[in-house]
């Protein structure tokens, strides 16, 4: 009878050793380069619920997406959006009030040939080493818009 348990205890140990773990034991990396402004506000709803279920977020923009870290946002990043009158920009800073790292990519500042005073109050700009070892973390997710 020994032998019958050996087959079924060793598959469940694989299955949790594979099993991803919880949310809440994760850190969540999203990144923004879409021009899009539905894109935009859905990226920071889906952080919204994953920061609402324990994930720490760090957000990284990049290209367009960074436009949503300008004090002076185009209207794109600040016009509010059905169903419920939110805007990308709003809803980063919301983010941001409850914690979430912002950052603009090294590249975007010197690329609108503007340096951090053009920012919102609390974003930073990224450090390739830094934003790297945060993707590449074991616990990390990483999500793309």
């Amino acid at each position: 009878m020994n032998n019958i348990f050996r087959p079924t205890a060793l598959a469940a140990a694989v299955s949790l050793a594979f099993a991803a773990p919880a949310l809440a034991d994760n850190d969540l990396v999203t990144v923004v380069t879409s021009e899009n402004p539905q894109t935009q506000l859905m990226a920071m709803v889906l952080t919204t619920q994953a920061v609402e279920q324990g994930a720490n977020a760090h957000i990284l923009l990049c290209g367009p997406g960074g436009d949503l870290a300008l004090a002076d946002a185009p209207e794109t990043a600040t016009a509010p959006q059905p169903p419920r009158d939110a805007s990308p920009q709003g809803m980063l800073q919301m983010l941001m009030d409850n914690g979430a790292t912002v950052e603009v990519c090294a590249i975007y500042l010197p690329g609108l040939g503007a340096d951090e005073s053009v920012l919102l109050d609390g974003i930073g700009v990224a450090q390739p080493p830094a934003i790297a070892g945060a993707m590449m973390a074991e616990d990390a997710r990483v999500w793309s818009f």
